[in-house]
């Protein structure tokens, strides 16, 4: 963790009259375009796709006086003196290629907030990780709205980061969750305090490798002024501390699950202390709220709560406003979502568990588990996250594209767990699924929806699978 004085390494850019090529419509493209546009510049919109959505939102923008190319992401528009991009396009493409040769700068659109705010405007406390960040945001914009803060969460959820620094909006303070794409094109972002709550094998498409992902998302530290805080079960991100430059002063703060230790936030009997923002951390520990004040109370929720208290606490927002933030909190739909008891069997919704990750901390949090999973796997493999969980498997149902990887990795690791194999990929499927998992449970059991797998296969997105999942549990009780 470096000691020296780090200053912000933004510089004022004029925009007015400026040629921006902004990269890709969409969420993040078209506010860009159209805030960049209001301040004077030359923008031209550049976008692979040409389907009816891309078309309707350059007609929006044409309207303005921006110029709109569609089909053409690939090719550098002449005199162009900087790249604003969407945080999806990867940096091998063309167009960024192209770029470095012309030695013309790329910004996504977290840099472009960063730089447009005003001197006075409110800090950033920022998360990032392979999972949980939008929980963890919500759960820390909770707590802040608790203390008496004008917050919100923004970034790749809710607000608009370009609305909150461009808008009228006054705020005290940011929940800002950062994905690795958005902190990738973010080089000049110095938070006031930061969080990365874990690290596993994801995106590896895009980054090229776990190191370059791993360097990403380490980010996210650069320049801190208060606190880093890291998970203590994860040495990958306390790593990423020790490698960052922060500003004098800035303190490590780890979470875990077990007795902090001090300079640490944790759980003793029941409760979640903190033992670094207090007098004399060293003997000294304040309590902060029950374990059963967090919504659901699973061992990896918990590891969030911790994370948005010590971000809070970093701010200086008092003890009693974390216990009433996260009890005020409820969870996104799909999100461990208990959706009913049906004959002593308990129907749990954790489509969100897009990949092993998170996977294996949503069936952590069950004794006796039927699982079913499936879906894309996007290059993963299953068998540390079957493995690990073999002793608590009643059974498994599987659905979806690559769901023969998981079968295999129950084969070799739990042979013993009978496993249905459903060759469906159409999203009746689910209501097969469903009553193949009542048929293998037993009452005190768990029906778990953790597929460890993206949901594109079959499904629009992850909501869609949940909710299939969720009308077949009705369908069971009905």
């Amino acid at each position: 963790m470096g000691s020296g004085q780090v200053t912000d390494s933004s510089v004022p850019f004029e925009f007015q009259g400026k040629h921006v090529t902004v990269a890709g419509l969409g969420v993040s493209g078209v506010p860009a375009a159209k805030v960049l546009h209001g301040l004077g510049a030359r923008v031209t919109v550049v976008n692979d796709g040409a389907d009816d959505r891309a078309r309707a939102q350059a007609a929006e923008l044409e309207a303005l006086g921006i110029t709109v190319r569609l089909g053409d992401g690939g090719t550098l528009p002449d005199g162009t003196e900087l790249i604003v991009t969407a945080p999806g396009w990867k940096p091998t493409k063309p167009l960024f290629t192209a770029a470095g040769q012309a030695g013309v700068p790329v910004w996504g659109d977290v840099e472009l907030a960063w730089r447009l705010r005003r001197p006075d405007s409110a800090p950033w406390l920022a998360v990032t990780g392979t999972n949980g960040k939008t929980t963890t945001v919500q759960m820390l914009a909770s707590i802040l709205k608790a203390a008496g803060l004008r917050t919100a969460a923004v970034g790749n959820i809710g607000v608009s980061l370009l609305d909150a620094v461009t808008g009228d909006e006054e705020y005290d303070v940011l929940a800002v969750e950062l994905s690795s794409y958005q902190l990738h094109w973010a080089p000049s972002l110095r938070a006031h305090s930061a969080a990365v709550l874990n690290l596993a094998p994801d995106h590896l498409d895009w980054h090229g490798s776990m190191e370059a992902y791993a360097a990403d998302k380490g980010r996210i530290y650069e320049g801190n002024r208060v606190a880093c805080v890291y998970n203590v079960a994860d040495k990958a991100t306390e790593d990423l501390v020790r490698e960052a430059d922060v500003e004098e002063g800035c303190r490590a703060v780890g979470f875990t699950l077990g007795s902090p230790a001090p300079s640490q936030l944790g759980v003793v009997d029941g409760i979640l202390v903190d033992r670094a923002f207090v007098e004399n951390r060293h003997k000294n520990a304040q309590e902060l709220a029950e374990v059963s004040d967090v919504n659901p109370p699973a061992p990896h929720n918990i590891a969030n709560a911790l994370a948005a208290a010590a971000l809070a606490r970093a701010f200086g927002v008092p003890a009693t406003a974390v216990r009433d933030g996260l009890r005020a909190f409820t969870p996104d739909a799909h999100r461990i979502a208990h959706v009913a008891d049906v004959d002593g069997v308990a129907y749990v919704d954790d489509s969100k568990a897009t990949n092993t990750h998170a996977a294996e901390a949503s069936l952590a949090a069950y004794g006796s588990i039927v699982w079913i999973a499936g879906g894309l796997a996007k290059g993963a493999t299953f068998d540390e996250l079957v493995a690990g969980a073999a002793k608590r498997l009643r059974g498994a149902v599987l659905i979806g594209a690559d769901r023969v990887l998981i079968r295999e990795a129950l084969a070799r690791h739990a042979p013993e767990v009978p496993v249905v194999d459903l060759d469906r990929t159409d999203t009746g499927a689910m209501l097969q699924a469903v009553q193949e998992a009542r048929r293998l449970a037993r009452p005190g059991d768990t029906v778990l929806l953790a597929p460890a797998c993206a949901s594109m296969d079959m499904f629009t997105n992850y909501n869609k699978r949940g909710d299939a999942f969720a009308q077949a549990v009705r369908e069971l009780g009905a």
